[in-house]
């Protein structure tokens, strides 16, 4: 089992940022949509569990992952995960319904990844931007084998988000599902 140790945070000086991951590793650039299951009454998000379909695609290709994530094991949102690759995003998503899932939120996320190690740590750093959500946002993660792991990779993680500049105000512990379902319930009360 691999635990995503993983810190989030709102960019105030995107250009900078991007500056510093730039000069640390290369840059790929993809687009990720993204669907989320749940059982019709919301059992599995209630109970911290995330079912996610993700195509990923970039100017030469795409591929999609299944992923199954348990509750969180740390205060910083930390989950178990378990991601596989599959061959056919529509035969997966017809699976997941004839379990009983239904799609319950669907959104895209365009990103600038930077793949490094820091301190014996492979990192991804993540540069997002939620075309329905105001602002830019970071993620860094790293995996770690078992949930008692995850305090010394985030100490790992917060050393590099200082180093981008990002300070402990700018983290954020919202996910992007809830952000976007917020969002669009606004803007469906102003229609």
């Amino acid at each position: 089992m691999a635990v995503e140790a993983e810190l989030k945070a709102h960019v105030r000086h995107p250009d900078a940022v991007h500056e510093r991951l730039a000069s640390r590793a290369e840059e790929q650039v993809q687009t990720y949509r993204d669907r989320y299951f749940d059982q019709p009454t919301g059992e599995l998000t209630a109970q911290d569990y995330e079912v996610r379909l993700r195509t990923v695609e970039d100017e030469r290709s795409a591929k999609t992952v299944l992923t199954f994530k348990e509750p969180a094991v740390h205060t910083s949102g930390s989950k178990p995960e378990h991601e596989t690759e599959v061959a056919d995003g529509a035969s997966v998503a017809a699976l997941l319904s004839g379990l009983g899932l239904i799609e319950r939120i669907a959104f895209s996320k365009h990103c600038r990844n930077y793949r490094f190690t820091e301190s014996g740590y492979e990192l991804l750093a993540t540069l997002v931007h939620v075309p329905e959500l105001e602002g830019t946002f970071l993620e860094v993660e790293t995996q770690v084998g078992r949930p008692e792991d995850v305090p010394a990779g985030l100490a790992v993680v917060r050393a590099v988000l200082h180093s981008l500049g990002v300070v402990e105000d700018d983290l954020i512990t919202e996910q992007y599902t809830d952000a976007v379902a917020a969002r669009r319930a606004r803007t469906a009360n102003v229609d």
